[in-house]
């Protein structure tokens, strides 16, 4: 086995420092170049080492899968690993902690006893029935977002190996100093982009290291898993009917879209809103396909009675969901509604449908009281986004939750009017929708997120 190590490339390692995990990803990418080709294969450990794992994937065209691994931590210092675990009936001790930490077999069972339980839950979900890739005579790239100790990365390495792997590559945005000495052995090549002097925790070089949540793994996964993997993005006017009229309207699917969010606009608004535009460029930016597309037609926008039929509205959105099954750009998507002010109504009208097929709903500022007797028969998970500043929407809101017989929740932006021009808060409605849709869309069930 010939050894490579591809360290101090770029900035000097002293420097090391990163946004977040996907800034890591599309830096670490830049170093692994070398290894386009239709036999490489990109392993993440989860959950930290998918959003960087992703960029790498994406940037160098090759398939993603996952090694989940548990660090075992020292009862007294679970940051501390004094071994891993790993899929397959991997096991790595480091007895050199397991010895300074005075741990004792027990404890040191105790432990892995826990962490097994977690890898199990772990593995099942991620994976979703699905077998992993066939690493046999192919170049793997073992991705996490950064080493400490080396127990979790030594745990996976020896796993894609034991799979058939003819060449483990170990790539991580950051390591400390002696990493290479640590692992030497355990890949054939091993990538980093800084290895910085001193080195106490790999979150100290992060600006965000907020844990990544099991909804997260699942969206990264479904990118390059999913029916739409494979799609080229989508940006076009569309028209589709919606009984006697015909509704014009914008769709937009990124690469690998892995839900569809449609917009059902208010009174006063159109597809052509800012706000709304903001909101779908947003989502769309975290991989979610948009239709935004109006009601009414322009002749009907001015007519008020029309503005406030929740039944004609709700029937128009019904009708357009449907016809969206047969779009090739969005088939198969889980689906997921926004609306804004009496679309908000409309939107919820739909989800209580028969046989709607709606797996999440976000209203923003809106009166999902309009909706009436329909509020009791919504399964779908169900965001309602009011301004701080708008008492009475609040009020409105906070009675046609306790009327929705599933999982909702009330979300308040400080500080925001109804329109929510106020400085940052529309950015906060974009965040709450993104991570409403990521939650409820990419999860095969509605299962809370796992620590």
């Amino acid at each position: 086995m010939q050894f490579t190590a591809r360290d101090f490339m770029g900035a000097p390692s002293a420097g090391t420092h990163f946004t977040d995990r996907t800034d890591a990803g599309h830096r670490l990418a830049a170093r692994l170049a070398h290894l386009r080709g239709p036999d490489t294969v990109v392993v993440a450990l989860p959950r930290g080492g998918l959003p960087v794992a992703a960029e790498v994937a994406d940037a160098i065209g090759a398939p993603l899968d996952i090694c989940v691994i548990r660090k075992l931590g020292v009862p007294s210092q679970p940051e501390l690993g004094m071994g891993a675990i790993g899929e397959d009936g991997a096991r790595v001790i480091n007895d050199q902690v397991v010895r300074m930490a005075a741990v004792t077999p027990g404890r040191l069972a105790e432990v892995e006893r826990a962490e097994r339980a977690e890898l199990h839950r772990r593995a099942t979900r991620y994976r979703g029935g699905r077998a992993p890739l066939d690493l046999r005579g192919r170049t793997v790239v073992v991705v996490d977002d950064g080493i400490a100790t080396g127990s979790t990365a030594r745990a996976a390495c020896g796993i894609v190996r034991a799979r058939g792997a003819a060449r483990v590559v170990l790539a991580v945005p950051v390591a400390p100093p002696d990493w290479t000495h640590r692992l030497a052995g355990v890949a054939d090549e091993l990538v980093c982009v800084g290895t910085p002097s001193p080195f106490y925790a790999i979150g100290e070089f992060y600006d965000d290291f907020t844990q990544t949540t099991d909804a997260e793994v699942l969206h990264c996964l479904a990118r390059f898993t999913g029916p739409h993997s494979s799609h080229r993005p989508v940006d076009r006017e569309i028209t589709l009917p919606a009984g006697a009229v015909r509704l014009g309207g914008r769709l937009a699917v990124p690469r690998a879209a892995t839900g569809l969010v449609v917009f059902a606009h208010g009174s006063g608004s159109s597809r052509r809103s800012p706000r709304n535009r903001f909101v779908a460029e947003f989502l769309g930016g975290a991989g979610l396909a948009t239709l935004l597309f109006d009601l009414l037609t322009e002749e009907e926008a001015a007519d008020r009675h029309k503005v406030f039929d929740v039944g004609l509205l709700g029937t128009r959105l019904a009708a357009v969901t449907g016809r969206l099954a047969g779009e090739p750009d969005v088939r198969g998507l889980p689906l997921g509604l926004f609306g804004a002010s009496t679309g908000a109504a409309a939107a919820l009208w739909t989800a209580a449908q028969p046989g709607a097929q709606v797996r999440a709903v976000v209203s923003r500022g809106g009166r999902p009281d309009l909706a009436g007797s329909w509020l009791a028969r919504v399964a779908a998970p169900t965001l309602l986004i009011v301004g701080g500043r708008d008492a009475v929407v609040i009020d409105l809101n906070r009675r046609a939750r306790e009327r929705l017989p599933g999982v909702s929740e009330l979300a308040v932006v400080p500080h925001a009017t109804h329109l929510f021009e106020e400085p940052g808060t529309l950015e906060a409605v974009a965040g709450l929708a993104r991570d409403w849709f990521l939650r409820h869309l990419a999860a095969p069930d509605r299962e809370a997120d796992g620590p």
